[in-house]
């Protein structure tokens, strides 16, 4: 991102959005807004004097100002210093400022950081009603679970390359993760019956039967040639964080040892 931004130079290739280096955009903020850095805000000016400054320096009228702070909910406290917002206020400052040119590319880097549930649900809503709007909607973030609610497309990045370039259904297509689910009054026959096929079936607490190894066609057809009666066929796709751990395993720069290993501390009266 702050390659895209023109902050850091790469080694090697160029970075263009719309064909042009962002110095050369002629309108920046009205061709890209970015949240990088929710902090990066000087904390004796008030969040409405932060905005504006922003927008005079780039062309935009004082009315924009009053929008996106609307839209970002701090109207109430646009008059404030920064200096004693919380960090989920500050982000939203951050997202406020983002929008001000009304930019058709757009670029979060952990944008729920410190925001609690409700923030967290309207900052997801605002970048998919962004993204339904036909702007890019770029965000990057660590938070797996999120992040499976909110992207359509992943890039993933480890120690500088890239390991993947799809979609989400693509992504988690490709993990080993994903399993059958079946519900059967002969749970223990049908568990024995996919093992030839290279079937890895165990037994669940409510009586289904999770078959590893095999999708649902493959499961069904067995059942059937078995005269195995089924109740339920059901596929339980890997989470995103399950997909993400497994391709990533070899790229992960630090290896923290096992809970309660060499100099682990305990705890006691």
């Amino acid at each position: 991102m702050r390659m895209i931004l023109g902050l850091d130079r790469p080694d090697a290739g160029t970075v263009t959005i719309g064909g042009k280096p962002f110095a050369g955009l002629p309108s920046p903020m009205r061709e890209v807004g970015a949240l990088l850095d929710a902090k990066a805000v000087h904390g004796g000016r008030s969040a409405y004097n932060h905005l504006l400054c922003l927008a005079q320096t780039n062309g935009i009228g004082r009315r924009r100002v009053d929008e996106v702070l609307e839209l970002v909910g701090l109207t109430e406290v646009a008059k404030k210093r920064s200096k004693g917002f919380s960090l989920g206020m500050g982000q939203r400052l951050g997202i406020a400022a983002t929008m001000l040119g009304d930019p058709k590319v757009l670029m979060f880097d952990e944008p729920v950081n410190g925001l609690d549930p409700e923030g967290i649900l309207w900052i997801r809503n605002l970048m998919k009603a962004l993204a339904a709007e036909g702007r890019t909607v770029f965000v990057s973030s660590h938070l797996m679970s999120e992040m499976e609610h909110t992207a359509d497309y992943l890039i993933v990045i480890g120690r500088g390359k890239l390991l993947a370039d799809c979609t989400m259904e693509e992504f988690i297509a490709r993990s080993s993760g994903q399993s059958v689910r079946a519900r059967s009054p002969q749970a223990e026959l049908l568990a024995k019956a996919v093992a030839p096929f290279g079937g890895t079936a165990t037994l669940e607490a409510d009586g289904a039967v999770m078959v590893h190894g095999l999708n649902a066609t493959q499961v069904g057809d067995i059942a059937f040639d078995s005269q195995i009666r089924l109740h339920e066929l059901t596929v339980v796709r890997a989470s995103l964080e399950a997909a993400f751990m497994e391709l990533t395993g070899d790229s992960v720069e630090y290896h923290a040892g096992p809970p309660g290993g060499p100099g682990a501390v305990t705890g006691g009266k």
